[in-house]
């Protein structure tokens, strides 16, 4: 069963909370964290982006970048500006976009959680980028930014989440430039946090990593370090546990994530046409943007237009979880046999853009001449990446995107 512990969170004062709270570290380039954290000095992106205090022209994964992190957090600290609670506790975090609200419970994972497999994974991760987390896990001693979890939701959580926002006001009120509305209440009544904590130990036997992959593995394995280090071990250290939201799984919904490619690995728009006929159903929809209506159906934008593509039966196992995936049926399909792009990870002749976006943004660069035609998919269900991962399977890259992204810097975790 999951663990949920609470934990005695450093959180930013009301009065500078927005303007301290920011995008996560992943989700921007150096050049755009410097240009979001300009002229404001609160930004978390100073601690966990610090290249923007740094000559653009250093490498971003050389110490002083690691150092200036660690400076930055220990300013920030002395400033007021992340002030520690003074006892362990749990925090509820929502987000509105368009409308609609998720209730997520901030409080520590357990580090045994994600060795023991009690914590899943969708995706694999990269050693590198693995390790550029683990650095400033270890330098900064804490995890500065929470990872993404889901769980499959249980009427009791939502019933004490529910009755909690009812009689408290939020600590934390705002909307970001982005248009999405935050709020963040703290829960200091012992009574309800032991229930939370009885009811994931009673009724969560798996959590899943919906967005975070390399954070979350970055704080696992920094926390696995400390207790293989620690000849005193026993169990209660800090760094036994990591920072995360926890979310039910029917309060979210994931966008799509699509493809744009450079070529046509020398085929003509006819003849790449033609070939995608052996295999989809082929509509001409014209100018007019195409967006994907179920799952098997696929939009095509090449040459000025737009297709609906819907693979034929017989070219996909609804038996196997993996196969059955959009995204495998469109690189199989079409990526790997017609196109000759095998490996996701490594290939510079694709691209991929998440559906916050927009379709127009794939209009937008092929028709520029960047890309040579665009891909877009009907969205992976909640459903299916639990299946995936209660499997033991990996979903290929790039095939989740979570929106709305948390803000990094509302509460953060130290592991000592």
């Amino acid at each position: 069963m999951a663990i949920l512990k609470p934990f005695k969170g450093l959180r930013p004062p009301v009065s500078i909370a927005k303007a301290l709270a920011s995008r996560p570290y992943d989700v921007l380039n150096s050049d755009e964290a410097r240009k979001e954290a300009s002229g404001n000095p609160y930004s978390l992106l100073h601690i966990i982006k610090p290249e923007i205090d740094l000559p653009p022209a250093l490498d971003i994964h050389s110490q002083t970048v690691y150092d200036k992190a660690k400076e930055n957090f220990e300013q920030f600290k002395k400033q007021g500006w992340l002030i520690a609670d003074n006892q362990e506790l749990l925090y509820i975090y929502a987000q509105t976009m368009n409308g609609k609200t998720q209730y997520g419970i901030v409080g520590c994972a357990g580090v045994s959680d994600y060795l023991e497999g009690i914590i899943k994974k969708h995706e694999l991760t990269r050693k590198d980028k693995e390790e550029d987390r683990m650095k400033h896990v270890r330098i900064t001693n804490a995890n500065m930014e929470p990872v993404f979890f889901t769980y499959p939701a249980v009427a009791e959580i939502d019933s004490i989440v529910s009755s909690y926002i009812q009689k408290n006001q939020p600590v934390y009120d705002f909307i970001a430039d982005d248009g999405v509305g935050h709020q963040f209440w703290v829960i200091d009544n012992q009574d309800i946090i032991a229930d939370l904590k009885l009811q994931f130990k009673q009724n969560v036997p798996f959590t899943y990593v919906a967005d975070g992959h390399h954070r979350t593995a970055a704080a696992a394995l920094v926390g696995n370090e400390k207790k293989l280090n620690n000849p005193d071990h026993n169990g209660t250290e800090e760094y036994n546990y990591f920072l995360a939201v926890h979310f039910p799984d029917n309060q979210l919904s994931i966008i799509d994530y699509n493809r744009l490619v450079k070529d046509l690995n020398g085929l003509s728009c006819q003849e790449f046409l033609k070939k995608l006929e052996t295999v989809f159903g082929i509509e001409n929809k014209g100018n007019e943007i195409y967006k994907p209506i179920s799952l098997h159906n696929f939009a095509l934008y090449l040459d000025g237009c737009w297709y609906s593509l819907t693979a034929k039966e017989g070219t996909y196992s609804d038996s196997d979880p993996i196969g059955v995936l959009d995204v495998t049926i469109l690189s199989r399909l079409v990526l790997a046999e017609l196109l000759d792009i095998t490996d996701l990870r490594t290939s510079t002749r694709i691209d991929f853009v998440g559906g916050i976006r927009g379709l127009g943004e794939l209009k937008l660069r092929v028709d520029s001449g960047e890309m040579k035609a665009a891909f877009a998919l009907y969205p992976v269900s909640m459903k299916q990446l639990i299946d995936i991962a209660d499997s033991g399977n990996i979903m290929p890259p790039k095939t989740t995107w979570f929106e709305p992204k948390l803000r990094s810097g509302l509460v953060v975790h130290t592991l000592d």
